[in-house]
């Protein structure tokens, strides 16, 4: 019997993955699996099911694509699916743990070694199993704990230390992501920042954009102009708010298209500081097309936490960019319409212009 394939093998190769299914290589099982057109079956490689002959064997990625092609799984696979999802489920959370207690973001390899398999492959079992690359989840730990400690911390440079940043220069050369204003401003609730803001009217009323130093950093539909003003003003209290000049006027007029033709869409750079979590509901959101709704249980679905439906409804509850994030889209379980923070008669219009559009 040939030896095992080691873990740093890709299995990319049919050739390397039939050495793996003749080993029965345990390694192997979370890279793919293999389906024997004589049977109609698929098997993970470490399978102790008889060896089959080599031509009658296909290779499929995933046990996904090995049913979309019409086979079935082997009793031995089905009762190791549970498993293997488990192994790969405790080894992205140790990848976590790990991220979250270094004093410094671990590197892809060293995050692959300690989980035993390939930086390829950890990499897309890790955004599999969470819904973010490990350096986006690292980004989004390290800026909650840096927003943490700099309303905890004595000096803005204590907090960047107890934040994970072993420098003062490699804290400044990701500020501009995390804070989107200088840190000692962002300490002071948002003291210096500047923020542009322009009110226009379109078929659903009042509409205010808002523009930090980073982008877009609030989008809100109303009845009142000066009720969306003062809104904006409670958010951010500690801020310069300046009204928009005839260029920034442009900003608002493309924002007020896409409200009046949404399959327009939005080539906007967007100021979202949300949790990892919040991130990822609200990628699933802006991937609902125009015409198309989802419920909330689905989004939890979609982003694989099917439990977290409370959770994604506070998500979307958090939303402050109107339509570029559109949780207009989200209706009840049973079709019916939810509510929307900028009115349900907004919401209902712009389900129905979306809807004639993709008509």
């Amino acid at each position: 019997m040939k030896a095992p394939c080691s873990v740093a093998n890709d299995y990319t190769t049919d050739e390397a993955r039939w050495l793996a299914v003749c080993a029965r290589d345990a390694a192997a099982d979370s890279h793919f699996v293999y389906a024997v057109c004589t049977t109609g079956v698929y098997c993970r490689p470490s399978s102790s099911s008889r060896l089959p002959h080599r031509e009658n064997v296909q290779f499929f990625d995933t046990p996904q694509a090995a049913e979309a092609a019409g086979y079935r799984p082997s009793r031995r696979a089905a009762a190791d699916r549970s498993a293997v999802a488990a192994r790969r489920a405790a080894l992205v959370e140790q990848a976590c743990r790990l991220i979250e207690n270094a004093e410094t973001p671990p590197s892809l390899e060293s995050l692959a070694s300690q989980a035993g398999v390939s930086a390829f492959h950890f990499h897309r079992m890790f955004k599999a199993e969470t819904g973010l690359t490990p350096k986006a989840y690292a980004n989004a730990h390290r800026a909650r704990r840096l927003r943490h400690e700099l309303g905890e911390s004595g000096t803005v440079t204590q907090a960047i230390y107890e934040a994970g940043f072993n420098s003062n220069s490699r804290f400044y050369e990701a500020s501009d992501s995390l804070l989107g204003m200088l840190p000692r401003d962002y300490k002071a609730g948002g003291h210096n920042a500047e923020i542009y803001f322009a009110v226009g009217e379109c078929a659903l009323g009042a509409i205010l954009v808002a523009c930090s130093q980073r982008g877009i950093c609030a989008i809100s539909l109303g009845d009142d102009p000066d009720a969306l003003v003062r809104e904006l003003q409670d958010r951010f209290s500690n801020a310069r708010l300046r009204g928009g000049d005839s260029a920034f006027e442009q900003l608002v007029a493309q924002v007020v298209g896409f409200v009046e033709a949404p399959a327009l869409g939005l080539n906007l750079p967007l100021d979202v500081r949300g949790t990892a979590f919040q991130q990822r509901v609200w990628q699933a959101l802006r991937d609902i097309p125009a015409g198309a709704t989802a419920s909330y249980a689905e989004i939890a679905q979609r982003i694989g936490a099917p439990k977290a439906v409370r959770a994604v409804a506070q998500a979307c509850g958090a939303n402050h960019l109107a339509v570029a994030i559109p949780c207009h889209r989200i209706v009840r379980r049973d079709g019916d319409i939810s509510g929307y923070r900028w009115g349900v008669e907004r919401k209902l219009e712009l389900l129905r212009r979306e809807a004639a559009k993709a008509a």
